[in-house]
């Protein structure tokens, strides 16, 4: 059931040049799925008219805490990055529906720049699950990787940089790791990126769900601005999705 709370901040971490954790806290936090989203009301911004569909990263339901990884791309996110602990956020969630969970077979969630947010809740839950979940990061350079020991926490962890600062030079596609057996693969990040992970799974016969990051501004599927073409007809990823599996999707694969 969708809620509408208004959160306390209770920390705003700068993580790398542009990009934040929010902290948030509600003793009505409702239960939240890896792969659900919120939509947030930005205050105080005369160019910000829509609230600001945002990921969830990880969620302390015993704490009432929320936590939201949001990258700088915009006037909206921007004015979210000057909250200080104590402001409140108006928040709807949660939103969209989630990655499934496997019972059994081994598991390779691979992100690619802020995509990478809604994987740490999926990887805890799975370990919470006795599995050992894969996540392969991919970025532009180290400076870019965030929350380090957070997923080394719940996962096995690889790294990509484009430049080979760090882990594996080149893309997430390119590195060994992906060559082991996999039995399901969660990916999120670049749409570059999802579809040549999409075209590699179904070459191999490999469960795939993809996390789309189309612009939404409803959050509610009122406005249509986020329909997705896919085997079934146009579909709205903000409710329909964001969690798609690639049997779904008409990608050139």
């Amino acid at each position: 059931m969708k809620k509408i709370i208004d959160f306390t901040v209770k920390e705003n971490r700068t993580l790398n040049a542009d990009t934040f954790l929010l902290v948030l806290y509600s003793p009505e936090l409702p239960e939240i799925k890896a792969g659900q989203f919120v939509n947030v009301k930005v205050e105080g911004s005369v160019s910000t008219f829509l609230r600001r569909p945002i990921s969830v990263h990880n969620v302390e339901p015993e704490k009432g805490l929320l936590h939201l990884m949001i990258k700088i791309a915009g006037e909206g996110t921007r004015k979210l990055a000057t909250l200080r602990p104590e402001d409140k956020l108006n928040v709807i969630l949660p939103l969209g529906n989630w990655f499934t969970q496997p019972q059994s077979g081994r598991c390779i969630l691979v992100g690619g720049g802020v995509g990478v947010a809604p994987l740490l809740h999926l990887a805890k839950e799975l370990k919470a699950k006795g599995m050992q979940p894969v996540v392969l990061i991919g970025t532009r350079s180290e400076k870019d990787i965030v929350l380090k020991d957070e997923f080394e926490k719940y996962a096995i962890v690889y790294y990509t940089t484009e430049d080979g600062s760090y882990g594996e030079k080149g893309y997430p596609t390119q590195h060994p790791v992906l060559k082991e057996h996999f039995d399901h693969i969660f990916c999120c990040g670049p749409s570059p990126m999802m579809k040549a992970i999409a075209q590699y799974a179904y070459a191999n016969g490999i469960d795939c769900e993809v996390s789309l990051e189309n612009m939404m501004a409803c959050g509610i599927g009122a406005c249509l601005c986020c329909v997705s073409d896919t085997r079934e007809g146009h579909k709205c990823v903000c409710t329909d999705g964001p969690v798609f599996n690639i049997n779904d999707l008409k990608w050139q694969i």
